[in-house]
């Protein structure tokens, strides 16, 4: 089974990701983390990606979309994946639609996380990350257990983003649904779009997600 978590920024799409990763064998796919290892490898193409990232240049849909592709042909995806931050237009969910039917797949299940933007903003300047293993944490909703002391890795050193401030954060929920509407009525058409509820306890979205996903 292979899905699409859609949700603005501060949803809890990574969160939700983790989770179903952990419990129904999903492989998360990142398409920033797809990129940054594609750069880590240090070969003419990581280079090149390297380049056009430091330079803010915008990485092709072609690009993309070949990466995304290689990297659902290894082992580990044949149990499904969970794709993260892609498609963000309609031209890269046709292109993902077409690259994924010549390998005989499909996207069974987009998943929509709606939110309110008041309260997206105050999860989204809360929020912080271990260095170590990037578990998720924030200030009020999800603070590590012992207070400075990653739960997952026991690591000690956090972070938070720098763009994790109200103006940049408003700029981006506007960008979110702006490019997302006409991207959720393409997949709405295909029969294979759920909404749901993204403001509740982060348990309760994930067993609801599972109740989509096993049907």
């Amino acid at each position: 089974m292979n899905v699409i978590l859609f949700g603005p920024p501060g949803a809890g799409k990574g969160t939700q990701a983790r989770n179903l990763e952990d419990s129904m064998g999903f492989i998360q796919l990142s398409t920033g983390d797809i990129l940054r290892e594609a750069v880590a490898t240090g070969d003419e193409n990581g280079k090149k990606l390297k380049c056009s990232m430091d330079a803010g240049q915008l990485i092709s849909d072609k690009i993309i979309v070949d990466m995304i592709s290689s990297r659902i042909s290894e082992p580990d995806c044949k149990g499904g994946f969970i794709l993260d931050g892609f498609p963000r237009t309609e031209p890269q969910a046709e292109a993902l639609t077409n690259m994924l039917k010549e390998k005989n797949l499909k996207i069974d299940h987009v998943l929509e996380l709606k939110c309110e933007d008041d309260i997206l903003v105050s999860r989204i300047i809360g929020r912080y990350k271990c260095v170590k293993c990037s578990a998720g944490y924030h200030n009020t909703f999800q603070a590590p257990k012992q207070e400075g002391v990653c739960d997952k890795c026991k690591g000690t050193k956090f972070m938070r983003r720098s763009d994790d401030n109200e103006e940049t954060i408003r700029n981006r929920l506007k960008t979110y649904q702006k490019q997302t509407a006409p991207i959720l009525a393409y997949y709405r058409k295909k029969g294979v779009l759920s909404s749901l509820d993204g403001m509740t306890a982060i348990d309760v979205v994930t067993d609801r997600l599972k109740e989509i996903l096993k049907g």
